[in-house]
């Protein structure tokens, strides 16, 4: 039953079918049942293809049809409908066989984006499938299938959720279905990887302070509640899911909040009503964020168990770390567990309130992704919804697929610097992981599209910046979120600000990253010409920014992020980074070792201080424990990464989302850093970056080229490394030691 990537018939003879009856397109329909009866021979060669408007489950004489929950998965449906092909040799019998498929709402007509729009594809549901065997049909989708709205499945939703009556799981009535020309030019084969069910969390029941009864899962994560009860025919369950406890310790939904955007709000909510005797049920077409779970019901639990399964594309851990303390430990498993809340089919920004493929938080992830799982699949199939949604101009849209209301403010605020450069930054992060140039070539031509837009964004300069001899450069105009959610800033403040003065200092460092990225790009792709004038792009830009954001190369600023995105970009020359990074290191230490960066530098923020003569200082900031910081969340209990650093505040109160992999980044450098693993297109090096503070730390990368470990213990008075790598390698140590290596596994010891 496994699914088959790059598989579609060599002819479609199937025809798009509708199960339903007219009704009203604004209401809320039942899932939808189809069946059909056909007989086959016993064959070791069946495939099923299949495809819907809306979510399908199919099953095979009763057997369910591989393991893709949500199928067919998400994207711009308008443009781009995904096929899966499954082998089904297992389940076909000689004789008479049934087919039965159930359609739900899902991204095609379900709530979706931030925005919570229904019907955002189109107001039907449809199936598109054929079975063949040998390579000829013998099962087809057409007018001879029956359907019904009066099975279990009374309500879908994926962020809504889902309410199922087992009373009814025995269709008696059955109507036949209405065919539907969509046609086929907008499918295309499977070439990602299936969403699938993970780890299952047993629920713990407890009395709240105020006397509901609520389940604790354990574990903040992306999936659905499986519960199995005995009950009496017709007696109801209703569970509310939520990320988190209130000030007071009671169930809360608080920090859903999607304001006037959503006015649906977002319940989260299954409703089960039982059939005589043992109920085991899940939902087969909603997926939530959540750790907790209020119960209503009136059945005696007593004998009840709940377990929470966790929902992510299939994609294995390759990233394993532990160090001698135990919060930057429990920091690593956080940031594992929001990219796994959050790889569902595409990268999103939470599994909650937008669910939506921000670019931005996929640009700062991605290098920090490539080591904690093989997500490769992922973010290739994403990549393809940002090429889909770039605009004929070359701007790339801040969310891939596009499920905005589409209203004038979300058509003008799109483009952003540092959210667009994602369509460079992701996948140059993935030839570095993988080393592998088709991501580039895939993409060539996308990226191209958004520096000439960039580029021709820079020529329109606001006057006060026209004495810059550099101006044409200088992009200071567009819509642009800047350096966002920085400490102690207003955002809506700051955001009116750059829509007023334009954000020069972001928008042009970022400018002169993807311009010099892209001429690298070039050059690996043969592309000279392109190559030269890429670099000379970056060189103009680089002068625009020096001249409009430093004085000679002398940054002068009370903001972090000003220091480490010209260091980490590569906008400075010789003596300015170690002055840049000095007079940063200052300004963390008179910040009392907080951090004060926001959504785009945080990431580089360790790693810029270490690489230039501050550790020390980068280790106090990662066991940082006051607010703001990355062990705040952790001293909180959390256990994924919050979209802010105060998610709850020092008095319990609640707000934004709980489980954002952004500000997780920083694992990434517990890899590349503290444990100095870097791979970069098959050139490997390890160079750690020990601090006594941790006691030691071990890191293991089951990397594209094979494992790599990295570990070193302070041990008396010796450091002591182990290091193992598969291919040819540099290792450098603190002690200055630099020798070129072979295969193997190596071990030194520093006397301090």
């Amino acid at each position: 039953m496994s699914m088959i990537r790059n598989k579609m018939p060599a002819l479609w003879q199937a025809k798009w079918i509708d199960p339903e009856l007219p009704h009203d397109k604004d209401a809320r329909q039942p899932a939808s049942v189809l069946r059909r009866l056909f007989t086959a021979e016993k064959t070791e060669n069946a495939v099923l293809y299949i495809t819907g408007h809306g979510l399908y489950e199919a099953r095979l004489n009763g057997r369910r049809v591989g393991n893709f929950v949500l199928a067919p998965g998400t994207g711009d449906y308008a443009k781009r409908l995904t096929v899966q092909a499954y082998e089904v040799s297992g389940l076909l019998k000689e004789g008479e066989n049934e087919l039965t498929v159930t359609l739900g709402d899902g991204w095609y007509r379900g709530s979706v984006g931030i925005d919570g729009l229904r019907n955002y594809y189109g107001d039907d549901l449809a199936l598109l499938c054929q079975l063949e065997a040998d390579g000829r049909p013998v099962l087809c989708s057409d007018e001879t299938w029956q359907a019904s709205q009066s099975g279990p499945t009374r309500e879908n939703d994926l962020q809504q959720g889902e309410a199922y009556d087992a009373r009814r799981e025995e269709i008696a009535d059955w109507h036949g279905v209405t065919l539907r020309d969509f046609g086929f030019m907008n499918l295309a084969p499977t070439e990602s990887v299936p969403v699938v069910e993970n780890e299952r969390f047993p629920g713990r029941i407890f009395t709240a302070p105020n006397g509901e009864t609520v389940i604790d899962f354990g574990q903040n994560l992306a999936g659905y509640t499986e519960l199995r009860v005995t009950a009496k025919a017709g007696q109801k369950i209703t569970l509310w899911h939520g990320e988190t406890l209130d000030e007071n310790g009671n169930f809360t939904q608080a920090n859903f909040d999607p304001g006037e955007r959503n006015k649906s709000g977002i319940p989260q909510k299954l409703e089960y009503v039982c059939k005589d005797g043992l109920n085991v049920w899940k939902p087969s077409f909603a997926v939530f964020g959540f750790r907790y779970a209020k119960i209503e019901t009136d059945i005696d639990l007593a004998d009840a168990a709940f377990t929470a399964i966790a929902v992510y594309s299939e994609m294995p851990q390759t990233g394993f770390f532990a160090c001698g303390n135990a919060d930057v430990n429990r920091l690593f498993q956080n940031s594992l567990w929001s990219m796994r809340s959050n790889f569902c089919d595409i990268p999103t920004d939470c599994p909650t309130r937008e669910r939506a493929g921000w670019t931005g938080d996929a640009g700062v992830f991605t290098p920090t992704a490539v080591y904690l799982a093989d997500c490769l699949p992922v973010l290739r199939k994403w990549l393809g919804e940002c090429r889909l949604a770039q605009k004929e101009d070359g701007l790339v849209q801040n969310i891939a697929p596009v499920n905005n209301s589409g209203s004038m403010i979300s058509n003008l605020l799109q483009g952003s610097a540092g959210w667009g450069d994602a369509c460079i930054l992701v996948p140059w992060a993935l030839y570095e992981a993988y080393g592998d140039r088709t991501i580039l070539e895939e993409n060539y031509d996308m990226m191209c599209r958004w520096l000439d837009h960039c580029e021709k964004r820079a020529r329109k300069t606001r006057p006060h910046n026209l004495l810059n001899p550099y101006h044409k450069y200088l992009v200071d105009e567009g819509f642009h979120f800047g350096e966002w959610c920085q400490p102690d800033v207003d955002n809506g403040a700051a955001m009116k600000k750059n829509m007023m003065l334009g954000a020069p200092e972001v928008a042009t460092a970022y400018f002169f990253r993807s311009a010099s990225l892209l001429a690298q790009i070039a050059e690996i792709l043969e592309k000279p010409e392109d190559a030269k004038r890429f670099a000379e792009i970056a060189e103009n830009a680089k002068k625009a920014y020096r001249h409009a954001c430093t004085k000679n190369g002398e940054i002068r600023s009370d903001r972090q992020c000003e220091y480490v995105r010209p260091i980490a970009f590569g906008l400075l020359d010789g003596s300015e980074v170690r002055k840049a990074a000095d007079a940063l290191n200052g300004l963390v230490v008179k910040n009392g070792y907080h951090l004060n960066t926001g959504f785009l530098s945080t990431p580089d923020l360790c790693r810029v201080l270490a690489e230039n003569g501050h550790a020390d200082t980068a280790y106090r900031l990662l066991l940082q424990t006051g607010c703001p910081s990355w062990l705040y969340a952790v001293k909180k209990g959390a256990t994924t990464v919050w979209e802010t650093w105060d998610g709850i505040r020092a008095d319990g109160t609640v707000h934004d989302s709980l489980n954002h992999y952004s500000y997780g980044a920083v694992t990434g450098w517990l890899f590349g850093g503290v444990c100095g693993i870097s791979l970069k297109a098959g050139k490997l090096t390890v160079k750690p970056q020990p601090g006594r503070e941790l006691g030691f730390a071990k890191a293991r990368w089951e990397s594209p080229v094979g494992t790599i470990r990295s570990e070193w213990e302070y041990r008396d008075d010796k450091l002591i490394f182990d290091i193992s790598v598969p291919v040819p390698a540099l290792i450098e140590l603190p002690d200055g030691t630099c020798r070129e290596v072979k295969e193997g596994t190596y071990h030194d010891e520093i006397l301090l």
